[in-house]
């Protein structure tokens, strides 16, 4: 098992937990010091309160979870936030409020999921040509036709 190193910066801040033993994305909480309400089309920084040492080759997502995203309408703004392995700084995430009704946060409430996964960096080189494919150039929906 892979142990992440989590420091708590603030005051009733929670580790990372996972649902269920099959779980992919462990919840991040929200540490707040009061409940935060969302009006609809807002968004704010929710703090997690933690910091944490991403192995290197891994990237945490942050990634909605569905419970708040489909019965609340709050996801991170962002759709997908990336934690990248050299950062060590708070992680946040932006939670925005895309119901037709304010929508209240509680302190410890589970904002969000992380998935650790590996990453790949190539490098990039410019060439005059690609390789064929079945698809060439097919775009957007050019593979339902």
């Amino acid at each position: 098992m892979t142990l992440i190193k989590v420091k708590k910066l603030r005051p009733g801040a929670v580790l990372p937990t996972y649902g269920s033993a099959g779980a992919a994305g462990a919840d991040l909480y929200a540490c707040l010091d009061a409940p935060l309400t969302l009006a609809p089309g807002e968004a704010a920084w929710v703090p997690t309160g933690l910091a944490m040492e991403i192995p290197e080759g891994y990237v945490g997502l942050v990634c909605a979870r569905s419970g708040l995203a489909c019965r609340r309408g709050v996801a991170p703004a962002n759709k997908v936030g990336v934690i990248d392995s050299d950062y060590r700084g708070e992680c946040t995430v932006v939670l925005r409020n895309e119901s037709g009704e304010p929508q209240t946060l509680a302190p410890g409430e589970r904002i969000a999921q992380m998935l650790l996964v590996p990453v790949v960096t190539p490098g990039f080189q410019e060439a005059e040509s690609l390789s064929d494919t079945g698809r060439g150039s097919g775009g957007f929906g050019s593979t339902g036709r």
